[in-house]
């Protein structure tokens, strides 16, 4: 594989990723990882849209005016987000989950990953690359969601996916569905990936 492609896809999974290094979409972090149900919803999502948004906009790249370019870039990713909340709506297992997230399936279109994606790789470089970084830069974002909501879920309520885990005598721990948790839980992340990475240490 090309050394440049290969580092498209891993590095905003591991050093350039996209909640913990670059700080971007902290707030769905904290709103949606209760559940991990619902965290793996949203992480599919959000890959999805990220992925589909920056293959248009790169195959578009040579055509928008640049002073239309923000408008354009927002329709697309509307675009992409009314399909994936149409799919969702559509499955008889995630209907469910769609009514729980739908508030935050719509707000994916304000998403700072999914624009900062198409402006600063999408427009510059081909489809496929473009495609694959916007993918990546999904998996990234979703697999601290689904870190999270897993210590969230498992002791704020004792199950993972809606089944019991800890003992029948455990008693949830209420602290831990509260958003100031999560924001402690991330920061517990950031700061092990600093620490394991000397490269993200600041000098």
């Amino acid at each position: 594989m090309d050394p440049k492609l290969k580092e498209t896809i891993l590095n905003p999974i591991l050093k350039g990723n996209p909640i913990t290094v670059l700080i971007l979409g902290i707030c769905s972090s904290l709103a949606v990882t209760v559940q991990l149900k619902g965290a793996l919803v949203m992480a599919i999502s959000v890959t999805l849209v990220t992925g589909l948004s920056s293959l248009v906009c790169s195959l578009l790249r040579n055509t928008i005016p640049m002073r239309v370019r923000i408008i354009v870039q927002l329709v697309v990713v509307a675009l992409m987000v009314i399909l994936v909340d149409q799919i969702l709506k559509a499955g008889e297992g995630t209907y469910a989950i769609d009514k729980q997230l739908s508030v935050y399936i719509g707000l994916i279109i304000t998403n700072c990953i999914v624009m900062g994606r198409i402006e600063a790789f999408a427009l510059g470089n081909k489809p496929i690359p473009s495609l694959l970084d916007g993918l990546a830069n999904g998996v990234g974002y979703g697999l601290i969601l689904i870190i999270v909501a897993f210590f969230r879920e498992l002791f704020g309520s004792g199950t993972l996916f809606g089944i019991q885990i800890l003992p029948a005598g455990y008693i949830p721990n209420n602290l831990v569905i509260l958003p100031p948790f999560a924001l402690i839980l991330l920061g517990c992340i950031i700061w092990a990936q600093r620490a394991w990475d000397k490269d993200l240490q600041e000098k």
